[in-house]
């Protein structure tokens, strides 16, 4: 029999791994394959709208378009193939956008630290810096952007047997 404090009820409590993490076998690499491919899409969508807007438009504007495009997709691919959760669309939405500006205001300080304070090489920094803030954000997006509390979870396996009916 299982109670409520056994470690068994609170892995049952998780939600099922979705098909990326079944895959990679690990949350971890989940996050960042998707990360990589969101890296990806922003680049290209960069480009599209550099195209898009042309060149009476600053080149930031197309950033920024981008951005907002691969935010939307990250956040869908992180909600239903990294974390798997449910319910709560807005107010996680709201909160991996936090986490996401703070990845990319750590970036900048830590970066601007890195290159002008402490007078290290720019490209490696660029890659030591890049690679501690995405470790932070894949746990600000589990304990933060994606966070259920035990009551929110929707359990996939049930903590008692199921008697049938009749």
């Amino acid at each position: 029999m299982t109670t409520r404090g056994d470690s068994t009820h609170a892995e049952e409590d998780q939600p099922k791994p979705g098909p990326l993490v079944r895959l990679a076998r690990r949350q971890e690499v989940a996050f960042a394959l998707v990360g990589g491919f969101n890296t990806a899409l922003g680049m290209v969508m960069t480009v599209v709208w550099l195209a898009v807007f042309g060149d009476g438009v600053p080149p930031s504007v197309s950033v920024a378009a981008a951005y907002a495009v691969s935010a939307v997709v990250a956040f869908a691919l992180h909600r239903s193939l990294v974390f798997r959760v449910h319910g709560h669309v807005i107010r996680d939405f709201l909160r991996f956008l936090a986490v996401n500006s703070g990845g990319m205001l750590l970036n900048m300080l830590l970066l601007e630290l890195a290159v002008s304070v402490w007078h290290l090489p720019e490209r490696p920094s660029v890659v030591v810096v890049m690679g501690l803030v995405a470790i932070v954000s894949f746990f600000g997006h589990r304990h933060i952007s994606f966070r259920r509390r035990p009551a929110e979870r929707q359990p996939t396996v049930p903590s008692e047997p199921v008697e049938p009916l009749g």
